[in-house]
């Protein structure tokens, strides 16, 4: 008899095949998975016009606070974004992205952006925004927001 793959394995296995081609994709602009995720995070999060605290950044991206210190010193040691003190609050320090951090991660959305479009290639595009809007659901729910 043959087993049928339950929901959350399947959803595992596509996301380990997807990182793993994105970390392939990313390599050649520097960066890997979690450094893109991290610097897409710190420049979404930048557009209120205030730098985010490290502490902010790692609720926004899901990471916690540790491993974001991690990436966050080695994406400053590259170049790609700068630690400040924060001006409210001693033990925080604010992020912002260097201009480099900026060019780096707009190569790396068009790298992230062609493989989206291989990835979903199978679906077409009412499969395809059906999925994003059930990942979506999905997301919210498991952040405890409600569903629009």
């Amino acid at each position: 008899m043959e087993r049928i793959p339950s929901t959350g394995w399947l959803v595992w296995q596509v996301a380990v095949r997807m990182r793993a081609s994105l970390d392939r994709a990313l390599e050649p602009h520097g960066l890997t998975s979690t450094h893109y995720g991290v610097l897409a995070s710190l420049q979404g999060l930048s557009q209120g016009g205030r730098p985010p605290s490290q502490r902010q950044l790692a609720d926004f991206a899901g990471l916690e606070p540790m491993h974001v210190s991690k990436v966050v010193r080695a994406l400053e040691q590259a170049g790609l974004l700068e630690r400040a003190n924060h001006p409210g609050d001693t033990r925080a320090v604010q992020l912002t992205l260097t201009p480099r951090g900026a060019e780096a991660l707009a190569a790396g959305r068009r790298a992230v952006l062609d493989l989206e479009r291989e990835h979903l290639s199978p679906l077409d595009a009412d499969q395809a925004g059906q999925l994003h809007a059930h990942l979506l659901t999905l997301l919210r729910h498991l952040d405890g927001k409600a569903t629009p």
